[in-house]
């Protein structure tokens, strides 16, 4: 006897089918036609869709000291989110010594309400001596930047320091992943727009034009041929970024790259409408740049989709109503990335809801190498994503359960819904409230703990 069974339209790995998936012990066990399992519950979604459980990669969940890990991850059960990997530029000691990666996944196992891996960084000189330890701790990946938005939380990591630590990540067998752009020239066209004048919205984004970006990625990925490193560029802006990925790929370099779904979503139009709202880095583009990135991710040439949600508050948003460059970068996303994405690639690019489940489940499992993670199938976690593919709702910011109650997707209709959020078997959000208490996400460690394990 089973402990659950969860019926739907399955969205396997290949094709969507109606039926059960049986699960023991938080594991799925089998998938079969309806009425072939037996189990002590079910829950029935109709035909409604039950995706693997969705998984972002690019979380910030301690940028803003007020968020944390019970805001974030009860904002990411209600998105339909069964994962997220949380990136290390917390405030106010990034999480660059073992020490800090401990006691971080110490917090992470009282307060999380979903599962959670978290990612690793290095100082910005003299910090490669931890890299081994940090992967020994559980690191998921390291992150690391070209450009520097604070010296000592989020700094420009040096060439040399650069090298360093892809040849310590390639011994440990994680990926390297980077914040690319172009720091000297952004910093230089800042000081001009600025000495101009130009303080407005569309000044962020013509002050961080497309060669920052792909300048940065060129740099990255020709240290990743020689170094043999894994290698990962987040929240790639730009079309062109992609072309010059796929041909280093095609040259047997291991790069994977993500976008962000406001890249897809918007263009450079909004953040002149919106202002500090709509500010993130890189830029949101021209309206034909934004489409030739759909393209490539309708295409399939774009691994993972990530939400790269920042939390920040109304007052360092505020701080750029008359001069953007002093508005905080980024903004909430956990919440509204998967139902936006939904809409955008099946509901209006008429793909398969297989193609979305290998954007936000399957791929970013893949690249971080979850194995247990990202599919619907025996011996994978239970974790279901569950969507009403007609149900039509609005976006409202002020609902969030992030502490930031801003977004520049307030106020849009969406069509398709998240209905049920599920966890190793357990539902962590049923449609309306979420049902598991604080420290019921677990830790998920890195495949380098996993490989020691093994010896």
């Amino acid at each position: 006897m089973l402990d659950l069974i969860v019926r739907g339209n399955l969205v396997l790995e290949d094709k969507v089918l109606y039926g059960e998936a049986g699960v023991k012990d938080g594991r799925i066990v089998g998938i079969e036609p309806v009425g072939q399992l037996q189990a002590h519950r079910t829950l029935d979604f109709g035909e409604q869709l039950v995706f693997p459980g969705m998984i972002d990669a690019h979380v910030h969940c301690f940028s803003n000291p007020q968020e944390g890990f019970a805001a974030t991850t009860a904002s990411a059960a209600a998105g339909g989110l069964t994962t997220i990997l949380d990136m290390p530029y917390d405030l106010p000691e990034p999480i660059t010594q073992a020490d800090r990666f401990v006691a971080k996944v110490g917090r992470l196992q009282q307060e999380a309400l979903i599962d959670v891996g978290l990612w690793a960084t290095i100082a910005k000189t003299g910090g490669t001596s931890e890299i081994s330890r940090l992967a020994e701790a559980g690191a998921i990946a390291f992150k690391m930047s070209t450009f520097e938005t604070d010296a000592y939380r989020f700094p420009s990591i040096p060439d040399a320091e650069i090298l360093q630590a892809m040849e310590q990540i390639r011994q440990t067998g994680l990926r390297a992943a980077f914040h690319a752009e172009n720091d000297e020239v952004i910093k230089a066209l800042i000081a001009s727009f600025i000495e101009q004048g130009r303080v407005d919205p569309a000044a962020h984004m013509e002050s961080r034009p497309p060669l920052t970006e792909t300048s940065a990625v060129l740099k990255l990925m020709e240290f990743a041929y020689w170094s043999g490193v894994k290698l990962h560029i987040v929240h790639v802006s730009h079309p062109r970024t992609i072309d010059l990925a796929r041909i280093y790929q095609q040259m047997g370099t291991d790069v994977t790259t993500e976008t962000c779904y406001p890249y897809l979503l918007l263009n450079v139009d909004d953040l002149e409408r919106m202002g500090p709202k709509a500010k993130n880095n890189p830029p949101l583009r021209r309206p034909e740049e934004a489409a030739g990135l759909c393209d490539h991710q309708l295409k399939g040439h774009i691994n993972l989709v990530t939400s790269d949600h920042a939390p920040w508050g109304q007052a360092v948003k505020d701080a750029g109503n008359d001069n953007i460059f002093q508005a905080a970068s980024g903004m909430p996303g956990v919440e509204i990335i998967v139902p936006l994405m939904f809409e955008w690639a099946v509901v209006k690019s008429g793909l398969s809801p297989v193609e979305l489940a290998k954007w936000l489940a399957q791929h970013p499992a893949e690249v971080f190498q979850i194995p247990e993670k990202g599919k619907i199938a025996p011996g994978y976690d239970a974790d279901f994503t569950v969507i009403d593919p007609d149900c039509i709702w609005t976006i409202d910011e002020q609902a969030f359960r992030s502490n930031s109650k801003l977004s520049p997707f307030h106020g849009r209709e969406v069509q398709g819904k998240v209905a049920h959020t599920i966890v190793r078997g357990t539902t962590v959000y049923d449609g309306q409230d979420i049902q598991v208490q604080p420290g019921f996400g677990r830790f998920i460690p890195g495949s380098a703990v996993k490989k020691e394990a093994l010896v």
